[in-house]
């Protein structure tokens, strides 16, 4: 489903902020809480505890004992970065709630931070603001060492990030995804930042806590990556999240597709934008994963196989509304499989570059309406119709 070594950056920026008047003056109450939030952010990455429990208000036990926790948490992660973007305060008297972004990178991983919108409580003491509260904003995700103490392991291509699975099992994903890697660069035919970040928690609730998402709509799919379609260096960064539970009942060879998959979204990800339909960004994927695997169409593709002998060929190639996870699992197979099936016939009938080349395309398009006629049009030489008539026909030729 849907990064480069960084120097030390300790900014803090700050845009127009309001509220009313307090005991400080506005501009007095920014200052300090950015001097708060500057110190918090130095102690991060310098390993000093007591410099990030020093912003902590020290009435707060139960948040200072918390902090300190995640901090310890923290520990283990390679951070090459960590600031606050101050985007609003508002005062009242001597408490203040401030709206920040929070960004971090991770050291020869990212090269653009990962941002995470939070809401910060502060009181003001001596003179002094001190933090009596940190919240991520409604439908923004847990960081992953909110959830527990961070293991690391590290493979020539990755790095595995866990929280309460084994260090074997982080040992193995990272051999799973080191693998994954050098297919995507023999697919993908471009540069890329050839290495990615995978996250493993504890459970699928924590999965969907990660993601500010309920578990529900991840059972049973074992990875999603995270990631901003579109955007080029400066974009933020991509994280592979692994579903502990799917995941282990894959044999190697699923394990191997799911890891290569997410991991080809990492690598197309400058290329994809809101024209990419889901067709060609899943069916992409699954076409680098299963390549070279031996697997052939009538054992990857058994929902739409089974569609096919029973006569109900689809007519259109899969929307976008057909890749939901409400509708169903068989709807959903059946979308990946015509996406894959689809990308299949572009790389059999018109050669993988041109399968490349057509999906960089259709992502340059910008916006959806016109992107993959233009693109079949220029690329493959053909058009939206001639192509589904195509493909339909490919259908019937491999699965029945």
């Amino acid at each position: 489903m849907r990064a480069a070594g960084c120097a030390l950056v300790l900014l803090l920026l700050l845009p127009g902020c309001t509220g009313p008047a307090g005991p400080s003056a506005p501009g007095s109450t920014e200052r300090g809480i950015r001097r708060a939030l500057d110190r918090r952010a130095a102690a991060v990455v310098g390993h000093d505890e007591s410099g990030y429990l020093s912003v902590v208000d020290p009435r707060a036990k139960g948040l200072r004992t918390a902090q300190r926790a995640e901090f310890r948490n923290l520990a283990a992660v390679p951070l090459s970065s960590w600031q606050y973007r101050l985007e609003d305060v508002r005062q009242e008297g001597s408490t203040a709630t401030a709206r920040v972004e929070l960004r971090y990178r991770i050291t020869g991983y990212d090269s653009a931070p990962v941002a995470s919108a939070r809401t910060l409580k502060l009181v003001e003491r001596g003179g002094h603001w001190y933090l009596d509260d940190d919240r991520a904003d409604p439908g923004t995700g847990q960081q992953l060492w909110q959830q527990g103490r961070v293991r690391v392991a590290r493979g020539k291509h990755s790095l595995v990030l866990g929280v309460g699975g084994s260090s074997g099992l982080l040992r193995e994903v990272a051999a799973v995804a080191d693998r994954a890697v050098p297919a995507v660069d023999e697919a993908w035919h471009r540069k890329w930042a050839g290495r990615v970040v995978v996250l493993v928690p504890s459970s699928l609730d924590a999965m969907g806590a990660l993601l500010g998402s309920p578990a529900a709509t991840y059972r049973g799919i074992a990875a999603v990556t995270t990631g901003e379609a579109g955007g080029a260096a400066a974009a933020p960064a991509d994280r592979v999240i692994v579903n502990p539970e799917a995941y282990a009942l894959l044999g190697s060879l699923g394990r191997q597709v799911v890891m290569t998959h997410e991991t080809t979204h990492v690598a197309t990800r400058a290329a994809t934008s809101a024209a990419t339909p889901l067709w060609l960004s899943e069916g992409f994927a699954d076409w680098v994963a299963y390549r070279g695997s031996g697997s052939g169409p009538r054992e990857t593709a058994p929902e739409l196989q089974r569609a096919v002998r029973s006569g109900s060929l689809p007519a259109t190639l899969p929307t976008d509304a057909d890749f939901g996870f409400s509708d169903g699992a068989d709807r959903l197979a059946r979308a990946y499989e015509g996406g894959w099936l689809a990308c299949r016939l572009i790389a059999s009938h018109w050669g993988e570059q041109k399968l490349t080349d057509f999906y960089r395309a259709v992502g340059a398009h910008g916006q959806s309406g016109g992107a993959v006629e233009q693109a079949m049009n220029e690329v493959l030489r053909t058009d939206p119709d001639a192509f589904t008539a195509r493909w339909r026909a490919y259908l019937r030729e491999q699965l029945d």
